[in-house]
């Protein structure tokens, strides 16, 4: 098989992530922190793991993590516009918060994202000066419908529905243009995902169809008109249709909890990415490895306010994530 010169280029990052990740925390570690018996104890066993840095309050050492992560990622790829996909979210979430302190003229610094590619003073200030060009497209069309509607209407919900669409559409996109396998399976799974739980809230609270088209994003995995005829029927209709597609396994946990679904979508994403352990070429195996810290770090922070909150130790072994390693 030839190997492209982008491949190439990507031989000594992916060398380097190979090393990092006989860093990544396994199964067993993960077995220990569940059977730690307080939040004290669960932070001295990641320290023993170098997790967090110097730091022991759970907030900073999930921060330091993410900010490990994508120092990394910075310094091995010199182009990082392919993994935006990673960031999308964060900056419709704080599209979000932009809306409701302008709406609500007072700040509130603390609701913004930690990790979104634009600054939020940016966000403020063509928000409030309604100079919507000043963001880039398509966050721009989104922020100027979502901020219009919001005005006319004081309907947050229907803010938020326009908003959340607007990212899984970017997500999709992005996912699309990169050409990359793990990347567009991933940017697919997190779509098609947000549309079950969608359709599936939508039918336990009586939703009509023009609510589901407004809040559905097209996906290759599912299609939306069967979808929304299932949602206006009903879950157990929802279910049926889901029964003749990719998501057929994920039914037991739809019925358990939105969080068991969650977690059920989180671990495919893993089993899916398992072989680009065995990679060596591409940007494949470092957006695996993107997924696979990221996922941890959910965990992580997961288990830790679960241990904070006195969770019994299965509750929170049911949560944990599958590991990559």
């Amino acid at each position: 098989m030839s190997v492209s010169y982008q491949d190439k280029d990507h031989i000594y990052a992916v060398a380097r992530i190979r090393s990092a990740e006989l860093k990544l925390l396994d199964r067993s570690v993960f077995d220990r922190l569940c059977e730690a018996e307080s939040l004290e104890e669960s932070i001295a066993i990641l320290s023993e793991r170098g997790f967090g840095g110097e730091y022991r309050e759970p907030e900073a050492m999930i921060a330091e993590e993410r900010r490990r992560l994508w120092a990394l990622i910075d310094e091995l790829v010199p182009d990082t516009s392919v993994f935006r996909i990673f960031r999308i979210q964060n900056d419709y979430s704080d599209l979000k918060a932009a809306i409701k302190e302008s709406v609500l003229e007072q700040p509130f610094p603390d609701i913004y994202t930690k990790g979104a590619e634009l600054e939020p003073g940016l966000l403020r200030s063509a928000i409030k000066d309604r100079a919507y060009k000043r963001l880039p497209k398509p966050l721009s069309e989104t922020a100027q419908e979502a901020h219009e509607v919001f005005l006319r209407t004081r309907d947050g919900q229907l803010c938020d529905i326009i908003i959340d669409k607007a990212a899984l559409d970017a997500i999709m996109v992005c996912a699309k243009e990169s050409k990359d396998s793990t990347l567009i399976s991933y940017g697919e799974l997190l779509v098609a995902s947000a549309d079950i739980k969608i359709a599936v809230r939508a039918a336990l609270c009586g939703k009509d169809e023009s609510f589901l088209r407004r809040a559905l994003s097209e996906c290759d995995t599912l299609d939306l008109d069967y979808l929304i005829r299932a949602a206006l029927s009903g879950t157990e209709a929802i279910y049926n249709y889901l029964k003749n597609t990719d998501y057929a396994d994920a039914i037991p946990e739809l019925k358990s909890s939105p969080q068991a679904f969650e977690r059920w979508c989180d671990d495919l994403i893993i089993r899916r990415l398992r072989p680009q352990l065995y990679n060596s070429f591409g940007l494949g195996p470092i957006a695996a490895y993107i997924i696979a810290r990221e996922t941890e770090i959910k965990s992580v922070r997961i288990l830790l306010c679960a241990r904070e909150n006195g969770f019994p130790t299965e509750a929170i072994r049911e949560r944990i994530r599958e590991t990559y390693v």
